[in-house]
This record gives C-alpha cells, sequence and structure tokens, in this order.
C-alpha cells in the first residue's frame, strides 16, 4: 500500500474490465472512508459463484469483484462507533442498519437501506471509492474483496473475535452461512426428515451439513459431476444422484426413493427450472422447497399451481435469512467449538497473484471454495 494525500490510499486490486475477461492487477486508489463507513485491509477473501456468474454477465465495468471476505479495520468515518482500527471483520454482501421496519420486524433480513447493492456504488451517496487516474472503478455487493483495501458501510460489516481464523472464517460471510442458515432458520428440518439438495457446491454441501445436524434420516444430493459423490458424503449427503444417470426424469427417481417426495427439497444451483424439479420432488401435504440460488438467465419461475394446491410450499432464502450482524458471531462461536465445518470446504489456497487461477476452477467445477490470501 502507498500513502495518498487527504486519506486516499493506493492499493492492489483486480480489476475486472469487462465480462469474462483476465482479472488484471491494477494499482487502484481508494478513498477516506465517508461518514458511517470502514476501511479494510482485507486479509482472506474467497471467491463465491456469484462472483463468477456476474464477472461473465455483460453488467457494470469495470469492477472490483469478491464479497466473502474477512479483514481487519484500519480507518473508520465520520460517526462510526462500533469499530475501531485494528477490530477484526467479516464483509457482508447484504447489511443490517437495525433500524428499518425489516430490521425491526423480527421476520426478515431484508434490510431496506442497506440491503443488495446492484448498481456498483456505496449505499450512502452513489458514488464509488475506487477510482483509477480519475475514473471510477465499480464495486461488487457493496464489498469489492478483491483488493488490498476496501471501504464498507459499517452496517456492511461484523465484528468478531481476533482467536477466529481469519483465512478460514471469511467463509462465513456467504457460502456456509448461507446453506446452513436454509437448512435450520429457513426450513427448520425436523429430526427424522427426508431431505434432497440440489446442486453440491459449498451452498448445497451446507445445507447438506445443516439438515444432518439437525438429525435429517435422509439427505439425497443431486448434480450432474459424480466426481462430487465421494466429497459429500462427509457433509452427511446419504444418497447422490446424477440426472444423466437416469433414464426417468430425476424428481421421479426421488419420489421412487421417498415413497412419494422428501420432507425438503432446496435449489442451490440458481437455475428456475430446477426449482419447479424440485417442488416435484416434494412430498404432497408439506413438502418444502427452499430455492438459493442466483440464476443466471430465465429468472422466471414455472410451475403448475397443482403444486402448491396439493399442499406443497415454495419459498426463498437469502443468506440464510441470518441477520448478519446480529447472528453471525454466534456461528463464529460454533466454528471455533468445533459444532460445524469450514475447513472442509476450502479446496484450495491461492496468492492473490493467481486469482485467475481460482475463476478458471471455478468455471471447470473443480473446487468448492477458493481462499485467496491477501499480501501481508
Amino acid at each position: 500500500m502507498l500513502g495518498g494525500g487527504g486519506g486516499v490510499i493506493r492499493c492492489k486490486a483486480a480489476v475486472a474490465w469487462g465480462g469474462g475477461e483476465t482479472l488484471v492487477i491494477e494499482e487502484v486508489e481508494l478513498s477516506l472512508p465517508q461518514a458511517m463507513e470502514i476501511r479494510i485491509k482485507v486479509v482472506s477473501t474467497s471467491l463465491c459463484r456469484s462472483d463468477l456468474n456476474a464477472w461473465l454477465s455483460h453488467q457494470i465495468f469495470p469492477r472490483i469483484f469478491g464479497h466473502e471476505a474477512s479483514g481487519i479495520v484500519e480507518s473508520v468515518g465520520e460517526g462510526v462507533t462500533e469499530f475501531e482500527e485494528g477490530d477484526h471483520v467479516l464483509t457482508l454482501f447484504t447489511g443490517e442498519c437495525k433500524k428499518c421496519r425489516h430490521c425491526v420486524s423480527g421476520k426478515s433480513n431484508i434490510c431496506q437501506v442497506l440491503g443488495l447493492e446492484r448498481q456498483g456504488v456505496m449505499h450512502s451517496d452513489k458514488q464509488t471509492r475506487f477510482s483509477i487516474n480519475g475514473k471510477p472503478i465499480y464495486h461488487y455487493c457493496a464489498v469489492s474483496s478483491f483488493s488490498e483495501y476496501t471501504v464498507v458501510n459499517s452496517g456492511c460489516a461484523v465484528k468478531i473475535t481476533p482467536t477466529a481464523p481469519l483465512e478460514k472464517i471469511c467463509l462465513l460471510s456467504c457460502g456456509v452461512a448461507a446453506g446452513l442458515g436454509a437448512a435450520w432458520k429457513v426450513a427448520n428440518i425436523s429430526k427424522g426428515s427426508t431431505v434432497v439438495v440440489f446442486g453440491l457446491g459449498t451452498v448445497g454441501l451446507s445445507v447438506a451439513q445443516g439438515a444432518k445436524l439437525r438429525g435429517a434420516s435422509r439427505i439425497i444430493g443431486v448434480d450432474t459431476n459424480s466426481e462430487k459423490s465421494e466429497k459429500a458424503k462427509a457433509f452427511g449427503v446419504t444418497d447422490f444422484l446424477n440426472p444423466n444417470d437416469h433414464d426417468q426424469p430425476i424428481q421421479q427417481v426421488i419420489n421412487q426413493l421417498t415413497d412419494g417426495g422428501a420432507d425438503y427439497a432446496f435449489e442451490c444451483v440458481g437455475d428456475t427450472g430446477i426449482v419447479t424439479t424440485a417442488l416435484q420432488s416434494c412430498c404432497s401435504g408439506w413438502g418444502l422447497t427452499v430455492t438459493l440460488g442466483v440464476p443466471k438467465e430465465k429468472p422466471e419461475i414455472g410451475a403448475h399451481y397443482g403444486l402448491l394446491l396439493s399442499g406443497r410450499t415454495l419459498t426463498g432464502s437469502l443468506f440464510g435469512g441470518w441477520k448478519p450482524k446480529s447472528d453471525l458471531p454466534s456461528l463464529v462461536d460454533m466454528y471455533l467449538n468445533k459444532e460445524i465445518k469450514i475447513d472442509e470446504y476450502i479446496t484450495h489456497n491461492l496468492k492473490f497473484d493467481d486469482i485467475n487461477k481460482a475463476f478458471e476452477m471455478m468455471r471447470q467445477g473443480k473446487c468448492l471454495r477458493c481462499v485467496i490470501h491477501m499480501p501481508n
């Protein structure tokens, strides 16, 4: 990092200049944190599939991706009282203001003030904090952790115990927490139930881990990559199904295996067609389908009304229903007490200069989580 006048610093960041283009490690300027913002030295950050999907899109560029991260507070803006220099934090792609109707309702984690930011700017003034030669470089999910330093709203970070290993715990910023919460808070899986999980990436395997910890009797994992079969068993999957290995539609196979359908189905792929398949894989009367994936195309869901009329339920899940600032510290404690797995999702550890390798491995389906370690 190089210093700059007026609180501006210059640091290295992986900049995406266009959809699907190789990321370039550039020197960027990062402004002083504004009111109610903090500047974070990123320690570790991992690649999530939503980063990959957005990178492959034709959305806002140039951009700095990354949202699943851990770091240390470098400086704080005016009005910030809950953080101070040196605090260890996790970044949050969806924040919690604790004051809006949703935050105080006890029914929702969709903050009306600090919810998903899709325009690549900060919540407060709709401006960027990154630039190169005066040209704005856009943010991603209000975090942009593929940078040595970043600025976030103080509501988009949570303070954690300094005893937690930052190079591991960064996975709770998104994927692992999202899957566990979908199983526990959204579906509230009951002991002895039957569960089917479509998509065995980090989120799907976190759903499986959550189902196992809740005492599900059968956890069926569905994925078109048969290489995931053995790995899935470590997270609780009891039966593995590859749709390509069956002549029948996979929902029919599942219905036969479960005497009429699973109690719970989870769509963790980001394919709205699979949402319908998941609904068809649930039992009538009480079957619950939870969709977690973010679709790359065809966002509309189509399903015969009879699936719902017969008692099946479809619901969505953002970040597993967790109120991020309120709930994440308890998940960190569970990890430290060895009550939940995180390390096992990390298949690769990479240097910042090798970030493009992470994108390529995820693109080819050869990893779960690649953790990218920033320079000291």
